[in-house]
C-alpha cells in the first residue's frame, strides 16, 4: 500500500520514510534541472535569497515538454539525478527534504541526506505523459530564459514515486541487487 506524502515535506515526515517505500506525493513541489541548480547556487554565493523556500521543499528534476492547448503541462518524466549532484548537498543543507529523479546519487549527496534528514524518490522514466496527469497546477517561479528548464511550482495529486534512498542512507537500488545476487 503506497504511503501518502504531503509536500512540503518536513524533516520529521522524511525521517519516517524507508528505502523501497512506494509513495503518492500530493502538494507543492518545484521543478529544477542542472542549469537552474547552478543559478540557485550562484545566487546563494552572492548572498541572495533563492527563488523559492528551500526549507521542507521537494525538487523534481524535470524539464517538461510544452503543454498542448487546454492542458496544464506537457510530458514530465524525470531526468538523470546525477547531473544535480554537484549542487544538491548545498540545497539539502539549507533545508531541502526531498528530491525526485532517476538513477544513482553520489556519496556526497547521500551523506548530506543522512546529515540533514532528506530523501530521494525515483519516478518512472518513460512515463512522463502519465505523470503529467498528476499535475493540477503549474506556476512559473524563476529563470524563464531557461525555457523548459525554468523553475516552476507544481501542485500534484498522488504523484507516484518510490523512496530509493532514505534519510539513513539505505539505498533500494543496492538492496535490490543484493537480494538477487547469486552467492
Amino acid at each position: 500500500m503506497p504511503i501518502k506524502v504531503t509536500a512540503p515535506l518536513t524533516k520529521a515526515e522524511a525521517a519516517l520514510l524507508r528505502a523501497g517505500d512506494e509513495a503518492l506525493i500530493s502538494g507543492y513541489i518545484y521543478t529544477a534541472r542542472d542549469a537552474a541548480h547552478k543559478r540557485i547556487c550562484e545566487m546563494l554565493d552572492r548572498g541572495e535569497e533563492p527563488p523559492f523556500e528551500l526549507k521542507n521543499s521537494i525538487i523534481y528534476y524535470v524539464g517538461p515538454t510544452p503543454a498542448r492547448e487546454g492542458e496544464i503541462i506537457g510530458s514530465c518524466g524525470p531526468t538523470t539525478s546525477g547531473r544535480m549532484d554537484a549542487y544538491a548537498p548545498r540545497l539539502i543543507a539549507l533545508g531541502e527534504t526531498g528530491m525526485i529523479g532517476k538513477g544513482e546519487r553520489s556519496a556526497a549527496v547521500v551523506e548530506a541526506m543522512k546529515r540533514h534528514t532528506a530523501v530521494y524518490f525515483a519516478a518512472v522514466g518513460g512515463a512522463g505523459a502519465l505523470l503529467a496527469e498528476t499535475v493540477k497546477e503549474r506556476v512559473p517561479v524563476a529563470f524563464p530564459d531557461l525555457g523548459a528548464e525554468e523553475i516552476v511550482r507544481l501542485r500534484v495529486e498522488n504523484f507516484p514515486a518510490v523512496v530509493v534512498i532514505d534519510s539513513l542512507g539505505n539505498n533500494a537500488y543496492s538492496l535490490g541487487r543484493e537480494k538477487y545476487e547469486i552467492k
